[in-house]
C-alpha cells in the first residue's frame, strides 16, 4: 500500500486500526432498594474521573444521566456491537505512538456490561447544601443510618491508614441528578462544587469554612489554579434548560470570597455556549465552547484576546499549564488540516506552527510543557500520539503495547484535558492502560519522551485498577482503586521504575464498600491526605456520600 504524499517536515501517515471508547454509559437512576447501603451501593458505571460521555461524533452529546434507549450519534447510525474483539496495536512511526499495525498486539473482548437505569423527571429544586454530619447511612435504605465515623475505621487492619472524615449531601434537586465535578485542594482547604454552591472545608475535620452561592447551575469548572489559590467557574445565565453557560466568576478558593463577575461576550453569530470548558494558566483563563475561545485575566477579568484571526488557521480550543499555551486551529485549506500551534498566554501570538496529516484531529492534550498529544482520525480509525519539541517539531517515537483511554469527550462536550488517566513529569509519560469492564486488571506504562521507548510497566494487580493522581519529583503518584472488601491505597514509583511503595492504605473494614461504590469521582493527594468525592449526585431527598478524606 502506497502512503499518501505528506505535508513538508511531517511524520508518514500512522496506518492500522485504534480503539475507540464504548457508547456513553447513564447516569444515576433509582434509588436503591431496601436492604441496601445507598452509599455501598455501586451506580452504572461512569466514566473514568469525572470524565463527560462522548457523544456520537459530529452530533450533540446527550444530556448528563441520559435514559436508556436514548440515541447518542446521528439518525441511522447502527447500535454497538454487543460482542466484538478488537485488535490493539502499536507501532513506531516518526514523532508518533499508533496504537495500529505493528509489532506488539493487545486483544481485548467487549461485552454488554452496562447496567441501563432509566431516570426520574425533573422535581422541583431545594436547598443543595451538604449535611454537616458525617454520618453514614447503615443500610435499611431510607438514608437515616448510624453508621459513624469511628464505625468506618472500626477493625483496622495492621499497617491501615484512616477515614478522616466523610461528608453526606441530602438534595431534593432536578430528577436528573446534579453535577459535583470541581474538587480543589488549596492549603488547608479543600473546596467543592455542587450544582449552585462552591463550599470550603477544613482538611483536617471536614468542618465547614466557607460557602459561596451562585444565582444559576454552575456549569463549568477547571481544576486549575492561580499560584495564590484563585480560579474561575462558569454558571448558568437562569433557570430554563436553553440557558446559556456563559457568566464568569472568579473565587478565592482559600477564603471563599468572590471576585470579578461577568459575561462571556460572544465572539460571532453563531458563538454557542453548549458545554463550554475552561482552561488556566497564570493570570490567564480560557473559555473554550464549540468553535470559539476566549482569554481573560485573571486577577482582573479583562479580556485579553480570541480566537478569530483575519486569515490562515484560526483556534478553536486552547490547553494550557505550566504557564504554556497551545491552541489547536483549523486551516482554511481543501482539507481543513489541523494545526498545532504555540501561543503566548497573554497576547495569543504563536511563535510556531505544526499541521497533522490530513484527517488527524488532536482529541487529548496529555501535557503542553512538553507538547504530547493524542490525534485521530475519524475515518480510517486510526490513532497516534505525538511528541513536540519547544520548536513545535516531532521530538521522538512512542511505542508500546496496550489499549488506552482515547478522547475526552466528543462533540459538544470535546474538552483537551478533563481526562484522567494521565501524568507527565520528569521527561516521563505515565498512561495507565484501560481497565476491563467488571474486572480491572490495568498497568500502568512509563514511556520516555526523549527516546519515545516504553521504560517499565506495573500491574495494578488480579481485579485491581491503577489510575494516575499526579506525577511531582521524580515520582507518579497513583491510586490503588477500593474492592467491596479491600480499600484503596496511595502508592508511589519512581519515574525511573521501580517497586511502588504505599503511602497510604485505607481501611478495609466497613469503609471499603463506601469507597470503592464512588462512581466516575475526583480524586487528589496533597500533604499527607486522600481526598474522593462525588462528579454528580442523584439529589432524590436521600442522603449520599459526597466527600470521603483518609489520612494517617
Amino acid at each position: 500500500m502506497t502512503e499518501p504524499p505528506q505535508p513538508p517536515n511531517q511524520p508518514p501517515t500512522p496506518s492500522g486500526y485504534g480503539h475507540l471508547p464504548g457508547p456513553p454509559q447513564p447516569g444515576y437512576g433509582y434509588p436503591p432498594q431496601s436492604g441496601q447501603n445507598p452509599y455501598a451501593q455501586q451506580p452504572p458505571q461512569q466514566p473514568p474521573y469525572g470524565q463527560q460521555p462522548p457523544a456520537g461524533y459530529g452530533f450533540p452529546p446527550p444530556p448528563p444521566h441520559m435514559p436508556p434507549g436514548a440515541p447518542t450519534g446521528g439518525p441511522g447510525m447502527p447500535p454497538p456491537a454487543k460482542k466484538r474483539t478488537t485488535v490493539l496495536i502499536a507501532a513506531a512511526v516518526a514523532g508518533v505512538l499508533v496504537l495500529g499495525t505493528g509489532a506488539y498486539f493487545a486483544f481485548l473482548s467487549d461485552g454488554d456490561d452496562g447496567t441501563d437505569q432509566p431516570v426520574a423527571q425533573a422535581s422541583t429544586p431545594a436547598d443543595d447544601k451538604p449535611s454537616a454530619s458525617a454520618s453514614v447511612d447503615s443500610g435499611d435504605g431510607s438514608g437515616n443510618g448510624g453508621t459513624t465515623q469511628a464505625d468506618l475505621n472500626a477493625g483496622r487492619k495492621q499497617g491501615e491508614d484512616k477515614v478522616l472524615w466523610l461528608k453526606t449531601s441530602k438534595i431534593d434537586g432536578p430528577g436528573s441528578g446534579v453535577d459535583a465535578k470541581g474538587q480543589w485542594v488549596v492549603g488547608d482547604t479543600v473546596v467543592k462544587s455542587l450544582w449552585k454552591n462552591l463550599t470550603g472545608y477544613a482538611v483536617a475535620d471536614g468542618k465547614e469554612k466557607w460557602t459561596l452561592a451562585f444565582p444559576a447551575v454552575v456549569c463549568a469548572v477547571t481544576g486549575q489554579t492561580t499560584a495564590d489559590g484563585k480560579t474561575v467557574v462558569l454558571y448558568k445565565d437562569g433557570e430554563s434548560d436553553s440557558a446559556d453557560c456563559n457568566q464568569m466568576r472568579m473565587v478565592d478558593l482559600k477564603t471563599g470570597k468572590e471576585g470579578w463577575s461577568h459575561e462571556v461576550p460572544k465572539e460571532g453569530l453563531f458563538d454557542i455556549f453548549t458545554s463550554p470548558n475552561l482552561s488556566l494558566t497564570g493570570d490567564t483563563v480560557i473559555v473554550n465552547r464549540l468553535g470559539q475561545s476566549s482569554a481573560f485575566k485573571v486577577s482582573t477579568g479583562d479580556k485579553l484576546f480570541s480566537s478569530k484571526q483575519p486569515e490562515g488557521c484560526q483556534p478553536n480550543d486552547y490547553a494550557a499549564g505550566n504557564g504554556k499555551l497551545i491552541a489547536v486551529a483549523t486551516c482554511q485549506d481543501g482539507d481543513h488540516t489541523t494545526e498545532i500551534q504555540d501561543a503566548d498566554p497573554t497576547t495569543g501570538k504563536k511563535t510556531w506552527g505544526y499541521r497533522l496529516p490530513k484527517g488527524y484531529k488532536v482529541t487529548r492534550a496529555y501535557s503542553v510543557d512538553p507538547v504530547v498529544l493524542d490525534i485521530g482520525n475519524d475515518e480510517t480509525k486510526e490513532r497516534s500520539i505525538i511528541v513536540l519539541g519547544p520548536d513545535g517539531k516531532p521530538r521522538a517515537t512512542v511505542s508500546g503495547q496496550g489499549s488506552f483511554a482515547t478522547a475526552c469527550g466528543l462533540g459538544f462536550s470535546r474538552s483537551l484535558q478533563s481526562c484522567g488517566t494521565s501524568s507527565v513529569d520528569s521527561g516521563t509519560l505515565f498512561l495507565a492502560t484501560t481497565a476491563q469492564p467488571g474486572k480491572g486488571n490495568n498497568e500502568l506504562v512509563a514511556f520516555d519522551l526523549g527516546t519515545g521507548k516504553e521504560k517499565w510497566r506495573t500491574p495494578a494487580g488480579e481485579g485491581r485498577t491503577f489510575v494516575p493522581i499526579k506525577a511531582a519529583g521524580g515520582q507518579v503518584f497513583v491510586y490503588r482503586e477500593a474492592e467491596s472488601d479491600k480499600g484503596g491505597e496511595v502508592l508511589t514509583i519512581p519515574a525511573g521504575g521501580g517497586t511502588p511503595t504505599a503511602v497510604l492504605r485505607h481501611p478495609s473494614g466497613p469503609a471499603a464498600p463506601i469507597e470503592s461504590s464512588f462512581s466516575g469521582p475526583r480524586i487528589d493527594y496533597a500533604d499527607g491526605r486522600f481526598f474522593l468525592s462525588a462528579s454528580s449526585l442523584r439529589a432524590q431527598g436521600k442522603d449520599e456520600k459526597f466527600l470521603m478524606v483518609f489520612g494517617k
